[in-house]
């Protein structure tokens, strides 16, 4: 029988909205007893309406695992957590995280991050990221700490939370870029103090859900951040590689075309009621050992992976191939950008014309609220002679904030439409 639909292990669903200490209690509550002898667990986002990174309006409690048509619905037996993606692949799907790969993930986050430390929730309980804080938590003998987020995230909110937390041990989050961003820009308008009574008290601020801008994680490490780069996805527990290097048991591999592959004890057990997708994305090597194939590109330097970006986001412009999470990189490195999204706009001649999407840096310097941000000609020759002339971009948007789905992780559908819409009321943009 397949291990993806056997039976055996009721499921509880809940609606989990903003984040407060209520909801946060119910959802550790429900872990707890899914990575024991309690039925699984499945995070249900709310209906669209709210933020991306606030998790949207509180959608209240579902009938506990009944669907609609009356049957209680069950999952494998050892299967702990049901999880749907972020849908970045296409159609969001339910993954079937066992209780022995959230308990291998988190000790060897911990293990890499020198022990358990607090962990302090920001992040959507939807999904994998903030759903791992609340496993480490829970593996680590403590209650997460609490972010509320009903009124969007607030970095002074998590500043006073990491400056409260007990002092019996470091204190550790997890972030998308977004939120750092925030962060990072509330700590450099404090004194050194001040900074100083945040930076001594965390261990570890893990930064996923989106690539970050080189320039920002300068900026948060010479403030005494300690940021963590993790690459992962809800197949693999969330983040499996902290900054390059594949966590303790984790490894990793190129295919012939070069997509990343990972194999490891954090793998999930597959894809609820899906075999057809498992029989895609799982593959097990004669001698036994199953992988996951991811849908990103990669380059190994050793056993340090650097990704390159989605093999599908591969732009096509003039008949040449541009790789939207280079150019990304490249401009990301000029003064004056804060985040940047590339992304293929529809063009008559090139096909797909490369436009970059720029939130300029932090501080507003303009009427308009945007602070100064690079020109086209500065972007285009930057990127040029980093990357060659088909890959610097025809257009500069300029916007205050890139859309944002799932857990923060910035929607290119939705920056590839505003990136169209703006050319085409100023095709000069």
């Amino acid at each position: 029988m397949d291990p993806t639909t056997s039976r055996g292990r009721p499921l509880r669903r809940r609606v989990v909205g903003p984040i407060d200490r209520d909801v946060v209690a119910e959802v550790t509550a429900a872990v707890r007893d899914a990575l024991t002898d309690g039925p699984a667990f499945a995070p249900v986002a709310p209906p669209a309406g709210g933020s991306a990174e606030d998790g949207g309006p509180d959608g209240g409690v579902t009938d506990d695992g009944v669907t609609e048509g009356g049957a209680a619905e069950t999952v494998p037996e050892g299967v702990a957590l049901v999880v749907r993606t972020s849908g970045s692949t296409g159609e969001p799907r339910e993954v079937l995280l066992d209780a022995a790969a959230l308990r291998a993930s988190a000790a060897a986050t911990h293990e890499r991050l020198g022990g358990p430390g607090r962990w302090l929730l920001a992040l959507p309980l939807a999904h994998v990221a903030g759903l791992q804080v609340v496993v480490r938590s829970v593996v680590a003998g403590h209650d997460p700490l609490v972010v509320p987020t009903a009124g969007g995230f607030d970095p002074r909110t998590w500043l006073d939370a990491v400056r409260s937390a007990p002092d019996d041990a470091p204190v550790h989050s997890s972030l998308v870029p977004t939120q750092l961003h925030r962060v990072v820009t509330a700590l450099e308008d404090l004194p050194a103090s001040a900074v100083g009574a945040v930076t001594a008290r965390l261990g570890a601020v893990l930064l996923g859900g989106a690539a970050t801008a080189p320039s920002l994680r300068e900026r948060a490490r010479a403030l005494g951040l300690p940021v963590v780069t993790t690459y992962g996805m809800t197949e693999t527990c969330g983040g499996c590689v902290y900054d390059g290097e594949p966590l303790a048991g984790v490894e990793v591999r190129l295919d012939d075309d070069g997509a990343v592959e990972v194999a490891g004890p954090v793998l999930a057990r597959g894809y609820r009621d899906r075999p057809d997708l498992d029989r895609v994305a799982f593959r097990v090597d004669p001698d036994g050992r199953r992988w996951f194939a991811t849908a990103d590109l990669g380059a190994l330097d050793g056993q340090v992976l650097r990704v390159l970006g989605r093999r599908d986001d591969v732009l096509v412009t003039g008949g040449a191939k541009v790789a939207p999470a280079a150019v990304e990189a490249a401009v990301a490195a000029l003064p004056g950008v804060a985040e940047v999204c590339v992304v293929g706009v529809p063009d008559p001649e090139w096909g797909q014309a490369v436009t970059a999407v720029v939130v300029p840096g932090a501080r507003p310097s303009t009427a308009s609220g945007l602070s100064s941000a690079p020109d086209l000609r500065t972007v285009r020759d930057h990127v040029a002679r980093t990357l060659g002339r088909a890959a610097a971009p025809r257009h500069l948007v300029l916007v205050a904030a890139l859309p944002l789905r799932g857990p923060g992780k910035v929607d290119r559908a939705a920056v590839a439409r505003l990136a169209a819409a703006r050319l085409a009321s100023d095709p000069a943009g």
